[in-house]
């Protein structure tokens, strides 16, 4: 029995198809493939760090873009709409786009349980090819964790964790600090089980 070749795309007819879309894709290689919606705790989270950054970043030269931004991977012709994005303004466009930034100084991750695994591995080596972006925060949702990755030279990069309502840590690149309390306000936690790492 021969098994069906995946169907690839070029960019420019991914970018034609997105554009019509009501869903959002992320595009590499070739590939499409779909996006799932985020649970009421990942959107939460998401909703909390967006605040906690234009407070923080208000009237200074800074855009802060949340999910529904398309970001551009040059080098691996990656197209990704990551969870939240700051970029020095005005953002810098894809040659040809009005809907694709490719400067992100910081970006933001909210780990799923079906995503986690992307997040810290090959999408984190994908994004470290962009030469603006400084840093990496991976916030878990099931339990007050955070992984901050700060870009310490060209192939060196430092990883801090932080755990427990009581923690906060501080940008690197923009002037914020985000405590875990406010990170996670009005989130409730699956179960004391959640507090363990996630399998």
């Amino acid at each position: 029995m021969t098994l069906a070749t995946p169907k690839t795309y070029t960019a420019e007819e991914y970018l034609a198809l997105e554009v019509e879309s009501e869903l959002r894709h992320e595009y590499c290689a070739g590939e499409i493939v779909e996006m799932t919606g985020g649970t009421p705790n990942h959107n939460e989270i998401i909703a909390n760090l967006i605040f906690l950054l234009k407070m923080a970043l208000r009237q200074q030269p800074y855009s802060i873009f949340v999910t529904d931004q398309r970001l551009w991977i040059p080098e691996h012709d990656v197209y990704t709409y990551p969870d939240v994005m700051v970029t020095s303004r005005p953002p810098e466009l894809k040659s040809g786009r009005k809907d694709t930034v490719i400067n992100p100084i910081v970006i933001a991750e909210t780990l799923s349980r079906s995503t986690q695994n992307y997040d810290r591995s090959e999408k984190f080596v994908h994004y470290r090819t962009i030469a603006s972006f400084q840093e990496y925060v991976l916030i878990d949702q099931y339990r007050p964790f955070v992984e901050h990755h700060v870009k310490q030279s060209e192939h060196q990069w430092l990883l801090t964790e932080y755990q427990g309502l009581d923690a906060a840590f501080s940008l690197m690149s923009v002037p914020v600090e985000i405590a875990l309390a406010d990170l996670y306000e009005g989130i409730e936690f699956e179960s004391a089980d959640t507090m363990a790492p996630s399998p």
